[in-house]
């Protein structure tokens, strides 16, 4: 492990994979790496390496869809991934050591996508064939923090599953989020296997901000993401403190690479660095060991009043939210349908 890896989990970050390529994967209990995600986006660019080329033959050979091979080859490669990363399971009693599984991303598609109800009820019933089902012990459940993926989550959390919300930009998101879960959680028998987490996305407030916001002052501009994402974790932190559980019920800082080329690269890794779950994609870990870097808690450090202040005074956050979210269900819905349509050019080229 080099040292820079090593100064962020001594300051008391979880560093997770946003991978589950097998051979990255394989190196990651050498890296201090303790989990992974996955989506539609990482499993397409895995199929088209060919590596995977045996195994969709033989799912194709079983009179297998399109989408249902999608769904087959994605389940392969996460229990795969979860087999490398059950020891730390085991060893934190079900605190780490997870992989994430997204349910069907298509659900939010604005052309394709059911209503409302039979959104929230395709959920549930994802939820529980992918991790009841066909989980294993170290599975996490991915479900975004949109209208019906939010009207799920009480009876995914009371089911026993381990969730992951994403697609979270705003307190709002997360609050919604957390009461769900956490309603959900009280319908079970015993909260010894408890857990939760809540992604956050980062460097995408930045992004709305440079282009709604472009009046932000200097010293603000840039920091929204930042303040957004640690006043979350301070709030998270409030209010699971006081609830005694023996698991943590935490954040994960997700899109964390930074998007202007003017940035340091580990812009917000240095920022967020000290508590909870960072999931970074395999170049920006490439980019931490190349910086050789020691970093230090920052967590709950935030720039000045006045700074937040301009902050709150400016940048409407229903709007923020709003339309981040509609950026980020066209950016989740449609690497799903491309991963559909790939595994059918595959059929093509494997079986003729």
């Amino acid at each position: 492990m080099s040292t820079a890896m090593q100064s962020i989990i001594d300051a008391g970050t979880t560093l997770w994979l946003d991978s589950i390529d097998p051979d990255l994967v394989a190196k990651c209990p050498q890296q201090g790496i303790t989990g992974a995600t996955s989506n539609p986006l990482i499993v397409a660019d895995l199929i088209k390496s060919g590596r995977f080329d045996d195994l969709l033959a033989a799912y194709m050979k079983q009179d297998m869809s399109d989408e249902q091979v999608a769904w087959a080859t994605t389940n392969q490669m996460v229990t795969d991934a979860q087999e490398v990363f059950l020891p730390v399971w085991e060893q934190t009693n079900g605190n780490n050591g997870y992989v994430s599984f997204e349910l069907d991303p298509v659900l939010e598609d604005a052309q394709l996508g059911p209503s409302h109800d039979e959104r929230v009820a395709r959920y549930i019933m994802l939820g529980r064939k992918w991790g009841v089902e066909n989980g294993g012990k170290n599975r996490m459940i991915k479900v975004p923090a949109t209208p019906a993926g939010l009207d799920a989550l009480e009876d995914l959390a009371a089911m026993g599953l381990t969730l992951n919300v994403t697609l979270i930009f705003t307190e709002r998101q997360y609050t919604a989020a957390r009461d769900a879960i956490w309603r959900g959680a009280q319908k079970r028998g015993a909260l010894d296997t408890f857990k939760s987490v809540y992604s956050i996305f980062v460097s995408r407030v930045d992004v709305y901000t440079q282009e709604h916001h472009p009046n932000l002052s200097d010293a603000a501009q840039g920091m929204v993401g930042l303040v957004n994402a640690k006043r979350i974790w301070a709030m998270n932190k409030g209010f699971w403190k006081s609830k005694n559980l023996p698991l943590k019920q935490e954040l994960i800082f997700a899109s964390t690479a930074v998007k202007k080329p003017d940035m340091a690269k580990d812009f917000y890794i240095s920022q967020l660095t000290g508590s909870d779950i960072q999931t970074n994609p395999p170049s920006l870990n490439e980019t931490i060991n190349t910086l050789g870097k020691t970093y230090t808690n920052n967590i709950a450090s935030l720039p000045a009043e006045n700074v937040l202040d301009e902050i709150d005074q400016i940048v409407d956050m229903i709007q923020l939210e709003n339309i981040l979210m509609q950026e980020g269900l066209a950016k989740f819905a449609d690497p799903q349908k491309a991963l559909i349509k790939l595994i059918g050019e595959k059929r093509e080229a494997l079986l003729g």
